[in-house]
């Protein structure tokens, strides 16, 4: 039987985090991946392609709108194109970021193949058995099937899939409003598919602040997508060469056809099939492991980080930061000199992570918003902005946007940013370190953002806190 000093079960950004700061600790690792290929879902399925085929989506979309003066044509779109573009480029990325650098790792053993607990201190791969002292599970997840009556019948895609699909749909229905979901209805609506997005929640990714995400849904609405709340999914079925979805909107019964079913309703927990029942590592009723701040779980031995897990964010960002946190964490605790002694205990404060949704414009956000505020304190000093107020939204005709700040009433430290531009991923940078340095609103007002930029939103609204913005000039 093979020894190691850790045990890493997948491989994609929690696993090669954790990887990484092993081989930093000189720690014997083994690395043990099964499904997708090296790098996971960010880089196979996720950001990577998906960024990819909305760039293109943007390109195509701006072509045909045009400024004052300026007139552009699009000679040509060739669908099977941009998609082979955007699969060479993850083949690209996957061999420089992730093959390589697990080439690299020298104290890294790289084994394909499921990995299965046969006791507390033990995993099976390919029939042979492995022990480790420490083990950390970065297992993943995959597409949650929702109970739609003969959805698997039908047929659909996730995805996975959509990211690959050879024929365009020229009907595509949506079903989840969530970041992936908005994501790939704008792309398709720009490459020219008719789409239609079925919520069952009152309005589109209910985590954000609702004035932007009405916004948003207005912006989505003006480009031709046809967006439903409240949209309880009953079944599917076929007609023809279509895919009828039929659904439930205040009890009142409606249908919609398409081409292509898009499951976009979340993610589970690639936790079945891993023996974590024999490892004595508690699962909750979504499937996901169950974990401290720490990124511990019930078997003291065991830690799990990324989409595997119970945590609050599932990002690209968390996983990777949480693997080599924990990574640190399980090997520290072993005792000695080798691994840094007597043991760490690091944690990440997910209350200043952001998240961005990468439509056009974007939505992003980081800290409290209104309502969290509200339930927390009983109250919420909230200032909203409109782009129409900032000299660079103008200039680019790009008004639509909205920016929301949250304070604390009587410290006026910045508690929260939401924002709804283009660009906002890049923006909302500055307002996580503005939320994780606590800095106030008068350190903002004091600071001097370059003319004209859209980071100057930020500074815009924290002055509507004591001041009628409409009544300043540019240079503030």
């Amino acid at each position: 039987m093979k020894h190691f000093d850790l045990l890493i079960i997948g491989g994609g950004a929690g696993a090669f985090a954790a990887a990484i700061r092993a081989n930093e600790l000189k720690a014997k690792t083994a690395l043990i991946n099964a499904g997708l290929p090296l790098g996971g879902t960010c880089v196979n399925v996720g950001c990577v392609p998906s960024k990819t085929l909305l760039y293109a989506s943007e390109m195509l979309h701006y072509a045909k709108l045009g400024i004052p003066g300026v007139e552009l044509e699009v000679k040509n779109f060739d669908f099977q194109k941009v998609v082979q573009d955007e699969l060479a480029l993850v083949e690209k990325l996957r061999q420089e970021k992730y093959e390589k650098v697990l080439k690299n790792l020298e104290h890294v053993m790289a084994i394909e193949g499921g990995a299965q607990f046969v006791s507390q201190n033990e995993v099976e791969v390919n029939g042979e058995k492995l022990s480790a002292k420490k083990f950390i599970i970065a297992a993943g997840s995959t597409a949650t099937v929702p109970p739609i009556e003969n959805i698997r019948q039908v047929g659909y895609v996730t995805h996975i899939e959509a990211l690959r699909l050879e024929r365009q749909p020229k009907e595509l229905v949506v079903i989840g409003a969530g970041p992936l979901g908005l994501e790939f209805a704008q792309m398709f609506a720009r490459f020219g598919t008719k789409v239609t997005v079925l919520q069952r929640e009152p309005s589109i990714f209910p985590h954000s602040e609702k004035t932007l995400t009405d916004r948003l849904t207005e912006v989505l609405t003006k480009e031709g997508i046809v967006i439903k709340t409240n949209a309880e999914v009953k079944s599917a079925r076929k007609e023809a060469d279509k895919k009828v979805i039929s659904y439930a909107i205040n009890g009142t019964q409606e249908e919609e056809s398409a081409d292509e079913i898009l499951l976009a309703a979340g993610k589970t927990p690639n936790t079945q099939g891993l023996g974590l029942d024999v490892a004595g590592v508690e699962i909750d009723k979504r499937q996901a492991v169950v974990v401290n701040q720490n990124f511990q779980t019930s078997n003291k031995s065991v830690f799990a980080v990324g989409d595997v897990t119970n945590g609050p964010l599932r990002l690209e960002p968390t996983a990777g930061r949480e693997g080599t946190l924990a990574a640190e964490n399980a090997l520290s605790s072993q005792g000695g000199s080798a691994f840094g002694g007597k043991g760490t205990t690091l944690s990440i404060d997910y209350h200043t992570v952001p998240y961005t949704i990468f439509t056009d414009p974007q939505l992003a956000g980081v800290g409290f918003t209104e309502e969290e505020q509200m339930k927390q304190m009983g109250v919420c000093a909230c200032r909203t902005v409109s782009f129409e107020d900032i000299p660079k939204a103008i200039i680019m005709r790009r008004t639509e946007g909205l920016i929301k700040m949250a304070i604390h009433p009587q410290t006026k430290q910045i508690l929260g940013v939401h924002i709804l531009a283009p660009n906002a991923g890049e923006l909302i940078a500055e307002a996580m370190m503005l939320i994780k340095n606590k800095n106030t609103i008068d350190d903002v007002v004091n600071s001097l953002p370059m003319f004209p930029t859209l980071s100057e939103s930020i500074k815009t609204v924290a002055l509507s806190f004591t001041k009628d913005i409409s009544k300043l000039s540019c240079c503030i």
